[in-house]
């Protein structure tokens, strides 16, 4: 028999963790979130897991001050059952390109040069490009001459011309073969390589998604003296308290490192993993490791106009012409435009998903996401690493972080 004091005891206890429950999900309520419902963004990353689509995800959602939700699921190594943590590394992809654009707009803010300078103004090899013809003829087909040169706010905004070589046809493919898929000394090299190939299109004429970013850190360098390893880690990473990201993985971070895989039942290991240390070509394009954390710091930072915890990174009104539209209709998602480094939703309504206008995020090829929302003062960053990239990722991270705002008591 139970005695009376360990009875009523118990009962108390019940009752006040009730009360908790309860009081925890009214504060929610009361801030504009009901985090209860973010366990249906737990349900469909739990699905796609089971399903073999992702080894596993770490979420981080922040929203008026407060993280307020962070989970991780699934396996940092789904062949061996190793479990997924919140503090895991992802190899970012191109969410290194945002942290690129922003730092070489730091050099901006320091008037080392204007948007509409032309790029040959500091890298001569620009000077002379040429426009090919016929992408079907590949990189050896017919040219045009500019009808204009490419700007340094062309680069930002990926209306340069150039390519990233994501396409299926012969130019894309003899682009990526030539020119991402060779060895260089640095980043300085793989720049210079690049103006050996035509451009796909005339500058200022179409939006192209690039290896734009390659030649920001190039410029990053000549401007400042600096390695841009070197520049983010004094200007950006260690300001913000971004103690985990990196380009190469100190040896104590290697085994949180989640490892590259590729969708399937079952899901496997990618036949090539990511680089983990002995980097030394400082890339724009891709290249950084980093926590779901650490990029919400850097999301943080965005959110609240250029600074965090007493640090300003940079300037308000800098970061506001970098999340505006610099693409006009060219961009190729429906409601949205693309800024210096940054997509941005222009027209709520024909993205089909929930958010806001003037909403801005990028994502990374291994299925890494964020977006930032100023209006609702929230972020959220989805990391996993599965190597079939698609923006379903991002549209259900909105869909399912938007239905967990609710009015506000």
């Amino acid at each position: 028999m139970t005695p009376p004091t360990a009875y009523y005891s118990r009962r108390i206890f019940l009752g006040l963790s009730l009360c908790l429950i309860l009081l925890s999900q009214i504060i929610g309520q009361h801030s504009g979130v009901a985090t209860e419902r973010f366990a249906r963004l737990d349900a469909y990353l739990r699905t796609e897991i089971e399903r073999g689509n992702l080894p596993g995800a770490v979420t981080w959602v922040f929203k008026d001050g407060k993280v307020i939700h962070h989970t991780a699921q699934g396996f940092r190594d789904a062949e061996a059952k190793i479990p997924m943590e919140k503090d895991d590394l992802f190899y970012i992809q191109s969410m290194t390109k945002p942290i690129i654009s922003l730092a070489f707009m730091l050099l901006y803010e320091e008037g080392k040069f204007l948007l509409s300078d032309p790029v040959s103004r500091y890298l001569p090899e620009f000077r002379n490009m040429r426009v090919i013809r016929n992408r079907e003829e590949g990189v050896k087909g017919q040219t045009d001459s500019l009808i204009s040169e490419i700007t340094l706010g062309q680069l930002l905004s990926h209306t340069a011309g150039l390519t990233h070589g994501l396409g299926q046809d012969r130019f894309d493919r003899e682009f990526m073969a030539g020119y991402f898929m060779n060895l260089y000394p640095n980043v300085q090299a793989r720049v210079a390589k690049i103006t050996a190939f035509p451009l796909f299109g005339q500058p200022g004429r179409q939006w192209r998604y690039s290896a734009a970013p390659d030649v920001l850190s190039a410029l990053i360098e000549k401007l400042s003296g600096q390695t841009t390893d070197e520049f983010l880690r004094n200007r950006i990473f260690v300001p913000l308290g971004m103690n985990h990201t990196y380009y190469n993985v100190p040896d104590a971070d290697l085994p949180r490192v989640v490892k590259l895989h590729t969708r399937g039942n079952p899901i496997r290991l990618a036949r090539s993993q990511s680089p983990r240390q002995g980097v030394r070509l400082w890339s724009g394009v891709n290249g950084l490791y980093a926590t779901a954390e650490d990029y919400g710091i850097f999301c943080q930072m965005l959110l609240k106009g250029g600074s965090f915890n007493g640090k300003t990174i940079i300037g308000k009104k800098t970061l506001e012409l970098m999340t505006a539209n610099h693409s006009g209709k060219m961009f190729n998602r429906p409601g949205e435009g693309f800024g210096l480094g940054f997509a941005m939703v222009t027209d709520l309504a024909a993205t089909q998903l929930p958010g806001s206008e003037g909403l801005f995020y990028w994502g990374g090829a291994n299925n890494t996401h964020f977006f930032v929302d100023p209006h609702e003062g929230l972020v959220a960053v989805l990391m996993s690493q599965e190597s079939n990239f698609s923006w379903e990722y991002h549209d259900r991270l909105r869909q399912l972080v938007y239905q967990a705002l609710v009015p506000a008591r």
